[in-house]
Parts: structure tokens; C-alpha cells; sequence
């Protein structure tokens, strides 16, 4: 069932079921400097989730506390009804996997070396490397396309292979919850496509629940299963973006007017920036409207 829709100006439905990863009232700060307050988000099981809004509005930020990374100064964390911050490293990594932005891999390490890192938390005193590992590690590699580059340093790869290889990491971890914080970020269009695509394939054909902040909006229109829209700490609107991705909400939550239209390839929402001249005249339009009255 596709959860409820909520917007700024709508009715907040309660969910029939509790999900698996959810923040409660949480205030998010660094250094004192608060970045979002009062803050309540669930993630939808089995959803592919996207965190979009302007730069600066606590996307990166919310995705740090969801992950452990960031301890709420008010708030908590759920993570399968328990404190996150109360449990033990290694269970929520089992459980949670997380691509943090412009990872830096130790240097001289092979990339079959560096996907193998991402068994960690299935070892122990009693547990040591095994063939089930070595299993997992393979089957990472190759369902990200890296397969053939196991004995490669990663410092010699290109920007969409070392993404790649990051990938391959977190699922070896085999968790259930995937959280990836601008995957795309720095790769050219065909390599931002590719990740994407991996990451609609593990959560169509595996069942993982992703979550992911993209800067691009059309993207995130384009393989989200829920959307969440954040402007300066807050929640704008949440929901399936063919419910959500307005015009409206465009210039309520970035400050550009559009359209928005199907995408011809897929019928999801597609934002087109009005043009610039476009924007000018309405611009000073409302200043005339303002003056005058």
C-alpha cells in the first residue's frame, strides 16, 4: 500500500503500520547551530525514498541522523522500534548500509580488498572469513558491474566505477536498509544514470529499502517511490512524486517557477525551469502589482 501524501497545507495521515527506520521530533545540530528542529520522518518499508530541497535545508543532515552518524540534541531515532544511539555498532550495521558522500578509499587497496570490507560486521572472535563471505563479495562486485576489476587499485578507477565499487561494499553488507547521500555526485550524466539504475534494480528485484538525497529533482521524480521535500529544516510536502511535484511546490520549496509536465519516457513528473526572460517579466511584474497597491 502506498503511504498517505502530506503537504504543508494537507492533512498528515497516520500509517496502519510502523516502519522499520523513522526520526521523532528530532533538533539536528552542529556546533550549536541548529539545522532542523522539531523534525518527524518515517521511511517507508520497501520503499525507494528520495530526500530533495535546496542546498543548505538539512538533506545531508537528516540522512547523517537516520544512519547513526549525527546523535539528535532532542529526538530519537527508530531503528525496528528501538534508540538507534542505544544499540550496539555492529547490529545496526547489519541492518542499516550507508554510502556517505566522496568516500576516500585507504590507498593501495584493490577493489575486491575494499568490497570485502563490507563483511566487517558479520565477523567475529568465533567468525573469521569464510567461503560464504567470499560468496557475497563476488556476487556484490558483480551485481554492480565490477566484477572484472577486483585486482584494480581504486585509486585507479574512474569516478563512476569508484561509485561502483562503494556500492559493491554496502551490499556486502547485506543489509535490509540501504542509505546513500548523493550518490551521483561528480559523475557525468551517463554514470549518474548507471548508479541510479543500480539503485532501482536492488530495490525492485532485492526489496531493499533505499533512501537517498539527490540534488537533481528530476531524478528523484523519476525513481522515487516516495519523495520527501525539505526546505530550511522543515518537511514541505512528502508523498509519491506524481502526488506531490507541483509547480507550487517547486517555488515553495526551491524558489523557481516552472512547469512541470510528463516525462515523455517514463510519465513521471518532469520540471521544466521557466525561461529566463520568462522569470524576469514575472518578477517585475510582482514588483509593479506591489507598487501599485
Amino acid at each position: 500500500m502506498r503511504p498517505e501524501s502530506r503537504t504543508s497545507s494537507g492533512l498528515n495521515h497516520q500509517r496502519s503500520t510502523v516502519n522499520r527506520l523513522s526520526a521523532e521530533n528530532v533538533t539536528l545540530a552542529y556546533d550549536q547551530r541548529v539545522i532542523a528542529e522539531q523534525l518527524s520522518v518515517e521511511i517507508p518499508d520497501n520503499s525507494f525514498t528520495v530526500i530533495v530541497g535546496p542546498n543548505a535545508c538539512g538533506k545531508s543532515t537528516l540522512l547523517r541522523a537516520l544512519s547513526r552518524m549525527l546523535k539528535p540534541s532532542e529526538g530519537r531515532v527508530l531503528l525496528d522500534g528501538q534508540v538507534i544511539q542505544s544499540m550496539p555498532a555492529k547490529k545496526v550495521a547489519r541492518t542499516l548500509g550507508l554510502l556517505p558522500q566522496s568516500s576516500v578509499a585507504p590507498d593501495g587497496i584493490t577493489v575486491a580488498d575494499l568490497v570485502g570490507r563490507g563483511r566487517y560486521p558479520h565477523q567475529g572472535i568465533l567468525r573469521q572469513w569464510s567461503a560464504e563471505d567470499e560468496r557475497v563479495v563476488q556476487e556484490s562486485m558483480r551485481q554492480t558491474g565490477v566484477a572484472e576489476l577486483g585486482d584494480r587499485y581504486v585509486d585507479e578507477l574512474s569516478g563512476g566505477q569508484r561509485q561502483r565499487v562503494w556500492i559493491a561494499m554496502a551490499l556486502a553488507q547485506q543489509t535490509p536498509l540501504l542509505l546513500l547521500d548523493e550518490p551521483t555526485t561528480f559523475l557525468d550524466i551517463q554514470h549518474q544514470i548507471d548508479v541510479l539504475d543500480l539503485c532501482a534494480e536492488l530495490h525492485e528485484e532485492q526489496g531493499r529499502t533505499l533512501v537517498a538525497v539527490l540534488h537533481d529533482l528530476n531524478h528523484a521524480a523519476r525513481y522515487a517511490t516516495h519523495l520527501i521535500a525539505l526546505r530550511e529544516g522543515r518537511v514541505i510536502a512528502e508523498g509519491a512524486p506524481k502526488d506531490i511535484v507541483t509547480a507550487e511546490l517547486v517555488e515553495e520549496v526551491f524558489g523557481l517557477r516552472c512547469q512541470v509536465v510528463d516525462d515523455p519516457e517514463t510519465g513521471t513528473p518532469l520540471v521544466v525551469p521557466a525561461a529566463r526572460k520568462a522569470r524576469a517579466e514575472r518578477a517585475g511584474g510582482k514588483v509593479a502589482a506591489t507598487e501599485a497597491s
